[in-house]
């Protein structure tokens, strides 16, 4: 059974949505500005945290392991990623950012200013709360 949304959930949903709309357009353009498409840079964003498999890439994008395949090919091919086996079994490709891929995902993240004025008017302790609620959030929204 779903559960009802009360109207400031609405609105809090709402609002959400707007912010969402917001970063992506930026996000998309600031990739472009790289030539990169917004999938590829998303890949080197996830890259930060360290080489992947494949698979792992395309579950927590939501996406076919084939698209990944494609997009990986491409970045390879510009140098901003490399595959390797992974040490546990040779059987499963990890994908890493290179020196250039990382450098091209760090100055894509620099450059966004989505938000950067709004965040800034916060008080730090806003901030914080903040990113405590949003953290929350995205928990909630990983279990479900």
């Amino acid at each position: 059974m779903s559960q009802q949304l009360d109207p400031l959930s609405l609105e809090v949903v709402d609002l959400m949505a707007n912010l969402v709309a917001l970063f992506h357009k930026e996000y998309e353009e600031a990739a472009s500005a790289r030539s990169l498409t917004g999938a590829q840079a998303k890949v080197l964003a996830l890259l930060r945290r360290g080489p992947m498999p494949m698979r792992q890439i395309a579950q927590t994008l939501s996406c076919e392991p084939s698209n990944i395949t494609g997009i990986v090919d491409r970045l390879e091919l510009r140098g901003l990623v490399a595959r390797q086996a992974d040490p546990d079994d040779r059987r499963i490709k990890r994908v890493a950012a290179t020196e250039a891929g990382r450098t091209a995902s760090e100055e894509l993240r620099e450059s966004l200013n989505f938000a950067r004025a709004p965040l800034a008017a916060l008080e730090p302790t806003e901030r914080e709360q903040l990113r405590d609620l949003l953290q929350r959030i995205v928990e909630g929204a990983q279990q479900h």
